[in-house]
């Protein structure tokens, strides 16, 4: 480990590298918390989170979607709102390893924080995003070092954790773009409609789906619906349909040990073949090579291990 200037920082850093202790996803006393460290550099690699956020204590990731690149590393997080397939990278090494703290987004707590903050000060008019990057204000920094401190303890994380939790959260939502995450947990005006649909799609996507459906869901016409869907998540509904239903593709195979026949036919496709061939486009390997390289790369060898990769639950 470098030696850091910042005592705080190289403070959050020890403590990360005890919580993950393993390469891949470490879990913790909550939760919708784990600790995720990578000792390897990983090159451009398709993701679809969970709705979560992401700290960065060491290392730096970068997400690319569409035309737009989010650097998210010690000075700046990541926020997912809904489900967004993009691309993403991370730079670590043995000597510096990528060490990260992964929260799922918990709506409920996020709701009852904005209304709590609305009715004390308000919030200025933000446009909804699905995915942003944030500069980590001093506030959420010494947030997050109070948060890993407690969470080093198994009894401290379970009785202290949920209030710093709320801390979190509560710096997040008031930070510099606490509006862009209020606006989408809002779902109010287009965004909003278009969220119905993914929800849709994430709830349905073994089933036989199409646009006309999709956009009936989203309450909105067929053109409309096309050119509001590409904004928020810079893909056609088919486009996403089908990388939804590869990436759970990919996690159950990893997770059950499922046959990328019996797979194809779980999420959707009625054709093996098809599925094959789209597959090993989006991912650049064949379903087999796939599955061994995620155990390797991300260290999930057991069928019920959690990660923030959108599951199937």
């Amino acid at each position: 480990m470098t030696e850091s200037k910042d005592p705080a920082a190289a403070r959050m850093v020890h403590l990360m590298e005890r919580l993950a202790p393993l390469e891949g996803y470490n879990l913790s006393p909550l939760d919708d918390v784990r600790f995720l460290r990578s000792n390897r550099p990983l090159t451009r690699t398709p993701v679809l989170y969970e709705p979560g956020i992401v700290i960065l204590c060491q290392g730096r990731k970068r997400g690319y979607l569409g035309d737009e690149v989010f650097v998210y590393d010690a000075q700046h997080y990541l926020v997912v709102s809904v489900p967004v397939p993009f691309t993403m990278e991370t730079d670590a090494s043995e000597a510096e390893p990528m060490l990260a703290v992964y929260l799922r987004l918990d709506f409920a707590l996020a709701g009852e924080l904005i209304q709590q903050v609305d009715e004390v000060r308000g919030f200025a008019a933000a446009r909804p995003r699905g995915l942003y990057a944030s500069p980590m204000d001093e506030a959420l920094r010494r947030s997050t070092l109070r948060f890993l401190e407690v969470m080093e303890d198994r009894t401290d994380a379970l009785i202290l954790g949920p209030a710093l939790l709320r801390e979190l959260y509560y710096r997040i939502l008031t930070g510099e773009q606490g509006g862009t995450l209020r606006a989408a947990i809002a779902q109010q005006g287009q965004f909003g409609k278009v969220t119905r649909a993914i929800h849709r799609i994430h709830r349905s996507y073994h089933e036989p789906l199409d646009v006309e459906a999709l956009a009936r869901e989203a309450q909105m016409s067929v053109p409309n619906f096309h050119l509001h869907f590409r904004k928020v998540t810079d893909s056609s509904p088919m486009q996403y349909l089908k990388s939804t239903r590869l990436h759970q593709a990919r996690l159950l195979m990893l997770r059950g040990g499922l046959t990328a026949a019996k797979t194809a036919f779980e999420v959707g496709y009625e054709s093996a073949s098809h599925f094959s061939r789209d597959f090993k486009r989006l991912f650049g390997r064949t379903p087999l090579a796939e599955v061994a390289w995620m155990k390797r790369t991300y260290a999930l060898p057991a069928p019920t291990t959690p990660s923030p990769f959108v599951s199937s639950h």
